[in-house]
């Protein structure tokens, strides 16, 4: 390593950014996290985020051995069914997946609120909270200076965006990226889980993941999120030994008020809400989802009668426009801050993870002195750009996330249904076609190209 190593400042406390955080502190480079939330638990809901083998391996790379062993303990029980059901819960086809034994091979299902404690774990003295980042300055010796609304500021030779969606990094470094609206709204919500909550769904429908192909252009998924700790925040009965001392020994468990509960969301185009559902929260949200599953299964009805009003979050789904290369400089940017995608099926955030590993690998190169720290920076983006709007472009094009999927038409809709229906019931009796989908649901997720 060279005498004198970068320090990286990185602006946003999510996934990807945490996940850079760690990887070059193990490397022994100096690293500052600053987040415009005032704490650790603000500004996200226990919703459930799928991290496949490409997350899992990213972690693996970045965290520290014990961290990455909290991260798969924290993980909710794996799905053991990926099943697509119409809106009156009759099964059109089920998919035995893989069981969550593998470090990295499988599907995790992670709760957005408990993976942000886990990568919190150790970076304490990293990262600021509170810190709106408002612009910087890239000076004459090659460091780049961060200003937060507070006034203060924060100097490194590498400034990383990890601030997401609505990056106010990249709308100074690339003013020309456009995010555009995907035309569709999701209202995500969350329901206890309790005897009573898990008797309303079919029992593979429980154990799994579910696609409701709703007619009339409504869609849903439904997951069943259950953890190793109990509503009191306890290590529940028969956990194994070594999982249990792992919980009751990480500090992050006294910031995570997630517990088991069932993960239900609805989407539909933009068309079918109501003008002001952004700014709509609670019971009056609610009330709309119910509106627009009107002809469901009573048992999805009373399951959205039962869900926390708290929890109810409407999300107007967006996408990146691809974004020709530009002279790479010492800033960058990484995961939503770049590249946004649709939040089907944790692609987002599977490939936020991959862009930090493979950061990380760059600045480490330029720590060892094998290359100057623009150029580690060139080759990143020179990596990313291409595999990061080619997920943006595959998570635009599936289950009805473009406002503009014929299952939205008034009339070839309902032949789009119809077909979309008949395609899954098909693949999952050929035994030839159900291990390709079952393959091909492990390496979607920003799996190498």
């Amino acid at each position: 390593m060279v005498a004198n190593p970068p320090h990286v400042v990185i602006i946003g406390a999510g996934t990807g950014g945490l996940c850079l955080a760690h990887g070059l502190r193990r490397a022994g480079i100096g690293v500052s996290v600053h987040e415009r939330h005032t704490t650790r638990a603000d500004g996200l809901l226990g919703y459930r985020v799928g991290i496949g083998p490409t997350g899992s391996r990213a972690l693996r790379e970045c965290l520290p051995p014990e961290l990455f062993d909290i991260f798969a303990v924290t993980c909710a029980r794996g799905p053991r069914y990926f099943n697509v059901v119409t809106e009156r819960l009759r099964q059109t086809a089920s998919f035995p997946l893989r069981p969550d034994t593998d470090d990295v091979g499988t599907e995790r299902s992670v709760a957005r609120m408990t993976l942000r404690q886990v990568l919190l774990t150790g970076l304490e003295d990293a990262v600021e909270f509170g810190k709106t980042f408002t612009h910087y300055d890239q000076r004459d010796d090659g460091t780049v200076t961060a200003h937060f609304a507070d006034g203060t500021t924060a100097t490194g030779d590498l400034l990383v965006a990890a601030d997401g969606t609505h990056s106010a990094v990249r709308r100074q470094y690339l003013p020309h990226a456009v995010i555009r609206d995907a035309g569709t709204i999701n209202i995500a919500t969350r329901i206890p889980l309790t005897e009573h909550t898990r008797s309303l769904l079919p029992e593979r429908v429980a154990q799994g993941i579910s696609l409701v192909f709703g007619a009339g252009g409504t869609m849903g998924v439904l997951h069943v999120m259950e953890f190793k700790w109990d509503r009191n925040g306890d290590v529940k009965l028969g956990v194994a030994a070594a999982d249990a001392d792992l919980l009751r020994r990480w500090p992050g468990l006294r910031h995570d008020t997630t517990r088991d509960n069932i993960n239900f969301i609805i989407w539909s185009t933009a068309r079918r809400f109501p003008a002001d559902v952004m700014t709509r929260r609670g019971e009056d949200l609610v009330r709309i989802a119910q509106e627009l599953t009107r002809n469901w299964h009573p048992h999805l009805r009373e399951l959205l009668a039962r869900s926390d009003p708290g929890s109810a979050l409407p999300i107007r789904v967006s996408t990146s426009e691809p974004v020709p290369a530009w002279k790479s400089s010492t800033v960058t940017l990484l995961g939503d801050a770049i590249h946004t995608m649709t939040p089907g099926r944790g692609v987002g955030a599977n490939t936020a993870l991959r862009d930090a590993a493979l950061l990380c690998r760059q600045v480490r190169l330029a720590a060892a002195g094998e290359k100057t720290l623009v150029q580690a920076v060139a080759d990143y983006e020179a990596a990313m750009l291409p595999y990061g709007f080619a997920r943006v472009h595959d998570s635009l094009h599936r289950s009805g996330t473009s406002g503009d999927d014929r299952i939205y038409r008034p009339v070839i809709g309902r032949l789009a249904l119809l077909g979309a229906r008949g395609y899954f019931g098909i693949t999952s009796r050929v035994p030839r076609l159900r291990r390709k989908f079952v393959d091909d649901f492990y390496t979607y997720r920003g799996e190498e190209d």
